[in-house]
């Protein structure tokens, strides 16, 4: 004899007699919970995946790096420095009082150890697309280095700069002659009128005749006003979203990233050598230094050929902060030729 089946209770049996169709919407329609649902636009791409995934790779990376580590500890804004640091350890590249430019000097580690070595009496100048806080004592321009008009401004300022440090140097050795005159208490015998205005007239005719005289070279010597050129350049990537952002705080540049295409980097990174060399032509005084970051390829040959012929000494370099898994190089060009400009050694190659 089989077991008879329980009877379902009451309660079911009249739920489903008096709403059947509730039991079949409810079984029917999906499954939501208001409270814990997502909306459609807020959900993360297979991009955005990806990217948590690398950017945690990243942070573990820079966990575990001791020049990271070191930099914090050190308070420097970030692990590069230690790249500049290691190559002036090497060549002696900075002096007192002296004057540097940086180009791409964000996030400013370089510039950092740049305004430490030179000191309060020298000058260290930044340019860079983005913007960035610069370190105590370090005057920075944000804009794109290649625009010409961007160029211009830094040259303008360089020159006011050398102008400002040449009148603070006069008033200081007027002031110690003036002290030595009232220690002595020696009364000197002033020109009389006359005699100024022959001498007037004179050095008017003179300076007259130099202008003259001066050629196109000379004027580009006025413009040799700095000590060393920093290159931590590396190509921006194309913009592909953003357009409607206007904050500075938010650029859609990416001056320290690179594409992974290798050619595409190291291409990139010559063009922007070459830039900072047309610069240095215009700007570095004779026996001044050259340090520029390229990706290495088939074309760093040749742009070290050209260094040779306006600087006696030029290195490669990978310093030991340097990640060995990056392909990133160091061209250290030691004391400028005196009259050897870029515009000379292109044209020479061309013959």
């Amino acid at each position: 004899m089989l077991p008879l089946r329980p009877k379902p209770p009451r309660t079911f049996l009249r739920h489903l007699l008096l709403k059947p169709t509730t039991l079949f919407l409810t079984l029917s329609s999906p499954i939501s919970h208001p409270q814990t649902s997502t909306p459609h636009h807020l959900l993360p791409t297979l991009s955005q995946i990806r990217n948590s995934s690398s950017s945690g790779r990243w942070k573990l990376r820079q966990s575990s790096d001791p020049y990271t580590r070191e930099a914090k500890v050190l308070q420097l804004k970030s692990r590069a420095a230690f790249k500049l640091l290691q190559l002036d350890n090497k060549y002696n590249l900075f002096r007192r009082c002296k004057t540097v430019v940086d180009l791409g000097f964000a996030p400013g580690s370089w510039s950092q150890v740049a305004i430490e070595r030179v000191g309060t009496n020298g000058t260290v100048v930044g340019i860079d697309i983005l913007p960035a806080q610069p370190p105590r004592g370090v005057s920075t321009f944000q804009g794109n280095f290649l625009d010409k008009g961007v160029q211009r401004m830094v040259k303008e300022f360089l020159l006011e700069d050398q102008e400002r440090k040449r009148q603070r140097r006069e008033e200081e050795e007027s002031s110690i002659e003036e002290g030595e005159e009232e220690k002595e208490d020696v009364v000197r015998e002033r020109k009389s009128y006359i005699d100024l205005e022959r001498e007037a007239v004179a050095g008017r005719e003179e300076k007259e005749k130099e202008e003259k005289d001066e050629s196109q070279d000379k004027k580009k010597k006025s413009m040799r006003v700095v000590d060393i050129v920093l290159s931590d350049m590396s190509e921006p990537w194309p913009q592909t979203y953003g357009f409607t952002i206007k904050s500075l705080s938010n650029p859609y540049f990416r001056m320290m990233n690179t594409s992974g295409i290798a050619i595409k980097d190291h291409a990139g990174s010559m063009d922007l050598c070459h830039a900072a060399l047309s610069f240095a032509s215009d700007t570095l005084k004779p026996g001044g230094h050259f340090v520029c970051k390229f990706y290495q390829g088939s074309e760093d040959k040749d742009f070290e050929k050209i260094l040779k012929k306006m600087f006696q000494r030029v290195h490669r370099e990978k310093p030991d902060s340097s990640r060995s898994e990056s392909k990133e190089t160091f061209f250290v060009a030691l004391k400028r030729k005196g009259d050897v400009t870029l515009e000379d050694v292109e044209e020479s190659a061309e013959l």
